[in-house]
């Protein structure tokens, strides 16, 4: 097919009309919006030191942004279906920013939980905006383009991670969460006015270019909710998401608890603190897995990829807890179990729209993608356990999740899903 199209509003088409450009395009926006989650383990230890609030009231504020970036995807996604991308977004970015804006003047967990609100809105619009239109521009690569999206808010803030950390030890952490929020918030609103859906003709004419089976009917998200498929797919992402989650909210606190918050490595020609080291290795490689791995899904499947992925995931949990008390191994686990994680974001958005199809996929994506605020829910209680039994419970904990999940993605969802096409 042409890669240019007309525009939405039937103008004539434009140099950003490209469905490459506008794969790029998607995968900035959610980069801007990458530090919203991925760099809130660098602000919890000063907001507790500041205002005497435990790690685990703080915490309370990431499940509530989790919950609002997800819950409320499917409706947003609803919205971009019907109306198209371009204000949505633009309305995101206001929100992305006036969240950070917030939590720099926050001096009540009441004001920290509103400013979540706020910005799990503004970050969940993004998210499921450009993922869903990427699925949409390229129903012959959909793992690799919703890989390469999601690597955009997995990698995203790898670059700001050494920045935003010399910002909180220089001027303290509210001038971090103030200068970066309104950068990364007008950058989305910029962004978001060059963002246009796909004719209606696109997914049809690159379908038929696909290694993997899609389906031949396009379901609309109350036919999708019905089908126990779907549901089986749910459960897997809660049960990958969970692990994850936990770890990114807390690497902070792992690091210091395992004696890494005043360590220093040398790599690379650069010696920074061990904990910067693995925030910004892990956000590369948090990001590369997304369009490797879906890039690999691509070409042996869905299912495959999961049941290799998960169970290193599973593996490289239990390595962190046995090993990570030596930065060294800690730097490198920590990737790991990153790397092993982050291709959820493209392996399940895929997986949802081969099976439901293109039509309504950032809706139905939508849909599938509240699992990760289901999973959210987790991480206070991985705080409690923490206090309550020490790390080893939650670390055996998520690896279990992920083992499981491995499993039964290949003897339990594989089959599922092959009878579910094939009818």
């Amino acid at each position: 097919m042409s890669n240019t199209v007309a525009l939405e509003t039937g103008a004539s088409s434009t140099w950003y009309s490209n469905r490459w450009i506008q794969l790029v395009i998607g995968i900035i926006c959610m980069s801007m919006v990458a530090n919203m989650q991925y760099g809130w383990t660098l602000f919890v230890e000063p907001m507790a030191q500041k205002h005497g609030w435990t790690r685990a009231a703080i915490q309370v504020a990431f499940t509530i942004f989790i919950l609002t970036e997800t819950w409320l995807v499917p409706v947003e996604g609803w919205v971009v279906d019907k109306l198209g991308p371009r204000k949505v977004v633009f309305v995101a970015g206001i929100l992305c920013a006036l969240a950070w804006v917030l939590n720099a003047k926050a001096e009540s967990l009441g004001m920290l939980y509103f400013a979540a609100v706020i910005g799990g809105i503004g970050a969940g619009t993004v998210y499921g905006t450009c993922v869903g239109n990427a699925v949409k521009w390229f129903s012959d690569k959909r793992g690799l383009a919703a890989g390469l999206t999601a690597a955009g808010f997995g990698a995203g803030s790898a670059l700001t991670i050494i920045p935003i950390a010399n910002m909180i030890k220089a001027d303290g952490y509210e001038a971090a969460f103030w200068n970066f929020g309104l950068i990364q918030g007008i950058s989305v609103m910029v962004l978001g006015l060059l963002l246009i859906k796909p004719p209606a003709s696109s997914s049809s004419k690159t379908a038929g270019k696909a290694t993997v089976q899609q389906s031949n009917r396009d379901y609309t998200m109350g036919e999708m909710v019905r089908k126990p498929v779907f549901w089986l797919m749910y459960l897997l992402f809660v049960s990958v998401a969970a692990g994850g989650l936990i770890a990114t909210a807390q690497l902070g606190s792992i690091a210091k608890d395992f004696g890494h918050d005043n360590t220093t490595l040398s790599w690379f020609g650069l010696t920074l603190p061990a904990l910067t080291f693995a925030l910004t290795i892990d956000r590369i490689l948090n990001g590369v897995t997304r369009p490797f791995f879906g890039w690999v899904s691509d070409k042996i499947g869905r299912e495959p990829t999961m049941l290799f992925a998960f169970l290193m995931e599973g593996i490289g949990i239990i390595a962190l807890l046995k090993y990570g008390h030596d930065p060294v191994a800690f730097v490198i686990l920590t990737g790991l179990v990153f790397f092993a994680w982050g291709e959820i974001f493209s392996l399940f958005p895929s997986m949802c729209a081969d099976t439901f199809g293109s039509e309504n996929a950032a809706g139905n994506a939508g849909m599938l993608y509240t699992a990760k605020g289901t999973a959210s829910m987790l991480v206070p209680v991985g705080a409690w356990m923490v206090s309550s039994f020490g790390w080893d419970s939650v670390f055996y904990f998520a690896s279990a999740l992920n083992i499981f999940a491995g499993l039964a993605s290949w003897f339990w969802l594989k089959p599922m899903r092959s009878k579910f096409m094939a009818q």
